[in-house]
């Protein structure tokens, strides 16, 4: 009752934002409207579709967000009211990729950790960001929604995801082109790919900020 109190609320306050931007000439023309949700439903109060498990977990369904782009002025006619399967797209890629779009000059000396893809967001291309995308489970969430030992890394490159633990053991490897669901593991099959997506995450992981999840999991374990 409460989460259709909030959608109904926000669909309100929405429908006042594109009255005035539909009512002024000059908005119309040079406007984006971006509508992303946040990753992967809770258990009970939502659902992931096709997608396999909820918030906190690293299957598609607990790291996947909806993207809603609106900018008529802007977008490929071709492109308005479709949706985009295809594209890799992270969060990360929002920044650069709306500065490209408003001609705005990033600051000296930043970088960013996403990339330029305003082709994609613009519905003009269905390609995908290069580089691959890493993920480290929150710490204390080892156990979770029934499932007593989640993977505690994960990374996405091209068509394949791989997920393991902090140390490169229990890998599960999907290709998502054909198992978005995530439910045949590959990791027999394809040695090579295990190890050398094992070793990216695993490298990415150790260079980032130290958290209490392998100490969380060792007591766990032990317990």
């Amino acid at each position: 009752q409460l989460f259709l109190s909030v959608l109904e609320e926000m669909d309100r306050q929405l429908g006042k934002l594109f009255d005035h931007i539909h009512n002024d000439a000059v908005l119309a023309d040079n406007t984006i409207i971006l509508a992303c949700s946040d990753n992967g439903p809770e258990k009970g109060a939502g659902v992931a579709g096709p997608f396999r498990g909820y918030k906190t977990h690293l299957f598609e369904g607990g790291v996947r967000s909806s993207l809603v782009a609106w900018a008529p002025k802007l977008m490929a006619d071709k492109a308005k009211g479709t949706i985009n399967q295809k594209s890799v797209f992270s969060a990360m890629d929002l920044v650069p990729t709306l500065l490209a779009i408003t001609e705005t000059k990033a600051p000296k000396n930043a970088s960013f950790d996403g990339e330029s893809l305003p082709d994609i967001l613009l519905g003009k291309s269905d390609a995908s960001r290069k580089q691959d995308i890493f993920f480290r489970r929150p710490p204390d969430r080892d156990s979770f929604y029934g499932v007593k030992d989640l993977p505690d890394l994960a990374i996405r490159s091209g068509k394949w995801k791989l997920l393991c633990e902090y140390d490169g053991s229990d890998a599960l490897l999907y290709d998502l082109t054909t198992d978005r669901g995530e439910q045949n593991n590959l990791t027999p099959k394809h040695p090579k790919i295990v190890k050398e997506l094992s070793e990216k995450v695993i490298s990415w992981h150790k260079s980032m900020p130290p958290d209490d999840g392998p100490q969380m999991v060792s007591n766990t374990k032990k317990k």
